[in-house]
């Protein structure tokens, strides 16, 4: 084998597996320890979907003030949504207070890789069930359509003004 031959083919291996490798993004969550209830599930739901996006996700509680005294309020938060997100994601870094905020990053159970294919694969099958639903509502309205409207001649004409 000649040594052009052997470069090109390395290029082209190389080329391949950078188009298949993922790179892993850190999506930020920030809270605060006296969150509502609405909004903590609002939260967990952007947590839930960068999860099953397959992004680790960095949840960051700022104290503020007297907050700062009560770190237990921020550790109990936390712990609670990461057994609300146990199914989906893992502990990656356990709660460590920094400064004025505590921080923890929770890691997906699959890989990028493989989340990107079964979002894919759920896009695909909502567009064939939406297909299917407006092919069926077609055919619905074509089988009920009314009959065609009869053609009016001159002498059938409703207004009195126009000569026949």
């Amino acid at each position: 084998m000649d040594y052009g031959k052997f470069k090109y083919e390395n290029a082209q291996k190389a080329r391949e597996a950078r188009r298949n490798q993922t790179n892993v993004i850190i999506k930020e969550m920030k809270l605060r320890p006296k969150i509502d209830a609405h909004d903590y599930e609002t939260k967990k739901g952007h947590v839930v979907r960068f999860l099953r996006a397959g992004d680790k996700v960095k949840i960051t509680i700022m104290f503020r003030g007297r907050e700062q005294h009560r770190p237990e309020l921020g550790f109990r938060l936390l712990q609670k949504l990461a057994e609300d997100v146990e199914e989906l994601g893992f502990v990656e870094s356990s709660p460590k207070q920094d400064g004025r905020n505590m921080i923890m990053v929770l890691g997906p159970h699959k890989k990028k890789s493989e989340a990107k294919l079964e979002v894919k694969a759920e896009k695909e099958a909502r567009a064939a069930e939406r297909a299917a639903e407006q092919a069926e509502e077609h055919a619905e309205r074509t089988a009920h359509a009314p009959a065609p409207k009869k053609e009016r001649g001159r002498s059938e004409n409703l207004d009195p003004e126009i000569d026949a």
